[in-house]
């Protein structure tokens, strides 16, 4: 299996070991922690195989507690908390090597047609993503060649993401900047037709990039890092469907970050311009500190 599509579709198929729980394949990486939105997107798994499947996620608020560990299996204990006649309510919590990691809820909704309908239209136009390059490819005209570490990474990202802007590089280039990003993106390849693994694969997305419109006032957002970044939590409202392997624009932004914390929103839109899903999340920014000589 060398499509990344297809290995993001594999990690996000749990395991059922019981009917209330399943398992969870966690990649062996260099990465210091699991990535949240893999877990993110399992919990959403595990929460999903538990309904009638009529019923899609309309919301979903997440803790991450503490971080997961690469290599090592997640199991993923769901709560029935409600079924009712329009709503289903579960909780999810994620435990590795017996500790609780993060913790989810979720409601799905039955849909109702006859409702209020308005949308408040997108911050501004923004270029198409055929017209941009990949963030790979920026990184590679900017250092001439990726690092090792960024290559194989690049190789196995399940998602092409394309900046709407250029990416800063120099201090000049970042002084002033407002703390807004956008990408476009969209899964490499197919994810199939299962509606709740469109809906995962964007919950794993979502968790992307999200925390970038926190640094844009202060760093590069590749390279070094001055800051190590944790998410804290983590909350989406899905309005319309979606497929995560079309192209949908996710516009970020910070509207403040102190006391070690940054806020980021993130809306999430298709080509059309309807909104598609609403994000907030906030992340914990503590400075790196210097090693000694």
């Amino acid at each position: 299996m060398t499509n990344p599509a297809e290995r993001l579709v594999d990690l996000l198929d749990l395991e059922r070991i019981e009917v209330n729980i399943f398992r969870g394949r966690s990649p062996e990486e260099s990465l210091q922690r699991v990535f949240g939105g893999q877990v993110a997107g399992q919990a959403l798994v595990a929460a999903g195989r538990t309904t009638d499947g009529e019923r899609p996620v309309h919301s979903l608020h997440a803790y991450f507690l503490r971080p997961g560990r690469p290599g090592v299996p997640i199991v993923y204990q769901v709560e029935r908390v409600r079924d009712g006649r329009s709503f289903t309510t579960r909780r999810v919590t994620a435990v590795q090597q017996g500790r609780t990691i993060f913790n989810l809820t979720a409601s799905f909704h039955r849909p109702e047609p006859g409702s209020i309908e308005h949308q408040l239209p997108p911050r501004l136009e923004f270029p198409e993503p055929e017209s941009l390059p990949t963030v790979t490819e920026e990184i590679r005209e900017h250092l001439g060649a990726l690092p090792e570490a960024l290559e194989r990474m690049a190789r196995r990202q399940p998602f092409d993401i394309r900046y709407t802007e250029r990416l800063r590089w120099t201090p000049e280039e970042i002084k002033g900047a407002d703390p807004r990003s956008a990408v476009w993106m969209r899964a490499v390849g197919p994810l199939g037709d299962d509606p709740l693994v469109h809906t995962c694969a964007l919950t794993y997305a979502s968790d992307m990039t999200l925390l970038d419109a926190v640094r844009i006032p202060v760093e590069p957002l590749w390279g070094p890092r001055g800051f190590d970044m944790a998410s804290l939590d983590h909350a989406m409202w899905f309005h319309r469907p979606f497929r995560a392997d079309e192209w949908f624009l996710y516009d970020q932004e910070s509207p403040v970050s102190t006391g070690g914390r940054g806020l980021a929103r993130g809306r999430i839109y298709n080509r059309a311009g309807e909104l598609l899903v609403s994000v907030v999340q906030e992340g914990l920014f503590r400075p790196l500190t210097p090693a000694a000589d």
